[in-house]
């Protein structure tokens, strides 16, 4: 059975090594984090996905999947670093050069080298393949290098991972097949081959065909304000068209793909794309709009007290890559007017660089909570929950509250035309 070297434990490199030792492969995983290494081959993890701790545990047990610090010699190697973009909207590769220079001292002839990490446009042939050519290998005869970019949903991934088609691009047609039959031993869905370039592009369109959709969705609601409607309802309707999926709107657009992906584009067609680049500026613009209808809500308070409910860009993880809702706490903390508690039940201390509250504590007195995230526990919050507040009004930017009580008043980012502002008291309250 062949080795594999998985460079990057994170979201989807951790997922991806237990899912290959699991089918009987040997598996390195390398991280240059310290902690990230220790706390996996002490069969823990260090991240949140549905049924990841079990399989890392018993996959570290049975001595298929260990972690390092440094790559080792491999039959496959898979790298799975992140992607971050720069303050100029452009892509950050350093981390896959970086991966790809890390592997190459080990390579062998006929090794497998696929990169699952989204990357813009012709990296595999302009950056990825010319790195292993200074290391003395021919990309094109003595080594086969191919893209197969990741495409699962944070809380199925290792469902989606077994299950999703799987695109493979190789910088050459006999690399795409030698790493797509890398895939094929674990994946239950299609295995398509084809070239790099076209992967590449590939899985931005896919993330950049929902960033612009939600994009529609979260123009409608600014407009839906403007003219009184209920912007849920129109979507809800607008759907039963049988060629109709508008997404939905909230407070912004994150995590790794799709408030990132994009600009991926952009960089190597700015002029083309005029559609992508409006989007992405409407999306960004949500966490501001969210803070304004905030100010409004809290107009007539001298000193509101907000409670933040979820930090992640996602329900039910830990995820907060990128998210919205970290935007607007930091938005809202720079008024000093506000008191503003943040609360988020899957968030670790260590994943923000701010304090974080108990549920108790950011409700106490607290005058407006905003949901900015839709975890499970956000979805059942009920009245008797909401007793320590001064004014029971929630603001709901993911639609997710089913909260059906006369004592509190829940606002929805869609039907923003029927909001007032808070009273002090609630017997004052409209």
């Amino acid at each position: 059975m062949k080795k594999v070297c998985v460079v990057g434990l994170g979201y989807i490199g951790l997922p991806t090594s237990a899912i290959f030792a699991s089918a009987g492969f040997d598996v390195i995983g390398v991280d240059v984090n310290e902690t990230v290494v220790a706390t996996i081959n002490s069969g823990d993890i260090h991240i949140e996905e549905t049924g990841l701790a079990e399989l890392v545990n018993r996959v570290v047990k049975e001595g298929k999947f260990r972690a390092q610090l440094a790559p080792e010699e491999a039959d496959v190697f898979i790298i799975a670093v992140p992607t971050p973009i720069h303050d100029d909207y452009t892509a950050n590769i350093d981390y896959v050069i970086e991966a790809t220079k890390s592997v190459a001292p080990y390579l062998r002839k006929g090794n497998v080298v696929i990169v699952e990490s989204t990357i813009p446009p012709r990296t595999m042939d302009d950056v990825v393949a010319p790195i292993i050519r200074e290391h003395g290998f021919d990309p094109e005869r003595d080594v086969y290098l191919a893209h197969c970019p990741e495409r699962v949903l944070p809380g199925r991934i290792l469902i989606e991972l077994v299950e999703n088609t799987r695109i493979v691009g190789g910088v050459t047609k006999e690399a795409a097949k030698q790493a797509a039959d890398v895939y094929r031993a674990i994946v239950k869905g299609e295995v398509i081959e084809t070239e790099a370039v076209t992967a590449e592009m590939a899985k931005l369109m896919e993330n950049t065909f929902r960033d612009v959709n939600i994009a529609l969705a979260n123009e409608l609601v600014k407009i839906a304000q403007r003219i009184g409607v209920n912007a849920h309802k129109v979507i809800e309707l607008a759907n039963k068209h049988p060629r109709v999926n508008i997404h939905l709107p909230g407070p912004g657009v994150g995590g790794h793909c799709l408030a990132v992906d994009p600009y991926f584009i952009v960089e190597k067609a700015k002029e083309e794309s005029q559609l992508i680049q409006t989007a992405r500026r409407i999306n960004n613009s949500m966490p501001h709009f969210v803070v304004e209808q905030i100010k409004r809500m809290t107009a007539e308070l001298e000193a509101p007290v907000i409670a933040v409910f979820g930090l992640t860009y996602k329900g039910n993880t830990d995820d907060v890559r990128e998210s919205p809702a970290i935007e607007i706490y930091e938005e809202l903390c720079r008024n000093e007017r506000f008191d503003v508690r943040a609360y988020d039940p899957h968030v670790k201390p260590s994943q923000v660089p701010f304090p974080l509250a108990t549920k108790e504590e950011a409700l106490d007195g607290a005058h407006l909570v905003v949901v900015l995230a839709d975890h499970n526990e956000f979805k059942t919050l009920t009245a008797e929950e909401l007793a320590p507040m001064k004014t029971k009004v929630i603001f709901d930017t993911k639609h997710c509250v089913r909260l059906d009580d006369e004592d509190v008043t829940v606002y929805q980012i869609g039907h923003l035309s029927v909001v007032r502002a808070i009273q002090e008291h609630p017997s004052e309250r409209v």
